[in-house]
């Protein structure tokens, strides 16, 4: 069950530890991006190290962590509290391939370092995402895949409309378009292995509803907490569906490429 390690939260109380242990993490837009991700990951992708950039409360650091037993799996994340959380979560879950620090996408210093980079709505944080994305490029080795997933500019809401996408606090911008992002992946010397969007149709009606109880703020838990397990169900029940013409959410699959790759292409422009 998804994120049901968020039980061991030490900031969480005995109610809230109880409903976890029940239903998992009760976050509609985490567990539709968290099914995402894990379907799109390549089948024939066998990393011995994983970066999860922007790990937030850890529940994608801990879905790779299963998925990728005998791999290195690392989460960063710029909120201090967070990552003192996820390994108080690791320790107790006994995530013994886990490991997390302190970091920021925007200027760490990891090199050639990691086989797959997740990276999972964060760069519509970032003022400077191009800057970012490079940073993403630079810490993977040679031949590594980034598996990338961002909000699109544009939803269906609230059912059937063509919007902007949801106003969310500390976003400095509403999303992306598909052929800016792949661009920028490009630019940045990636070769994009595969892209699209996400949020089939019941994801985003789950995902729009929880939206309007929440505000993307937390507010009503309560009320949350009882409509949780029905929007959950409808979200599942669409988690395989890949939207051709606008999602909600954007994917991209991308490639690191070799240093020979690099050097032959180099000679041929001069």
């Amino acid at each position: 069950m998804i994120g049901r390690e968020q039980r061991f939260h030490p900031s969480y109380s005995a109610l809230e530890k109880a409903y976890i242990s029940l239903l998992g993490v009760p976050v509609v837009g985490l567990r539709i991006r968290a099914r995402n991700i894990m379907n799109l990951l390549p089948p024939d992708l066998n990393p011995t190290s994983v970066l999860d950039a922007g790990s937030g409360p850890g529940v994608i650091t801990f879905l790779l962590a299963k998925k990728y037993p005998e791999a290195k799996i690392l989460g960063i994340d710029t909120v201090p509290g967070e990552i003192e959380a996820c390994r108080k979560i690791a320790g107790a879950a006994v995530m013994q391939n886990t490991d997390f620090e302190v970091a920021d996408i925007q200027n760490f210093s990891y090199e050639n370092r990691f086989d797959l980079v997740v990276c999972v709505d964060i760069l519509e944080h970032i003022e400077d995402d191009a800057h970012a994305l490079k940073k993403l490029h630079g810490a993977l080795n040679p031949g590594g895949v980034l598996l990338l997933h961002v909000p699109s500019k544009y939803r269906r809401y609230p059912v059937f409309r063509r919007s902007l996408n949801l106003d969310v606090p500390t976003h400095v911008r509403r999303g992306y378009q598909l052929d800016a992002i792949s661009r920028m992946a490009r630019e940045t010397d990636f070769e994009v292995l595969d892209y699209g969007y996400t949020y089939g149709f019941l994801e985003t009606l789950a995902n729009n509803i929880s939206y309007v109880i929440t505000k993307a703020r937390k507010k009503n838990k309560e009320i949350y907490a009882i409509a949780f397990p029905l929007l959950n169900l409808i979200s599942w029940l669409g988690r395989y569906s890949r939207p051709q013409d606008l999602g909600a959410g954007i994917f991209m699959i991308c490639k690191k490429r070799s240093s020979y790759y690099n050097i032959t292409k180099e000679i041929e422009d001069v």
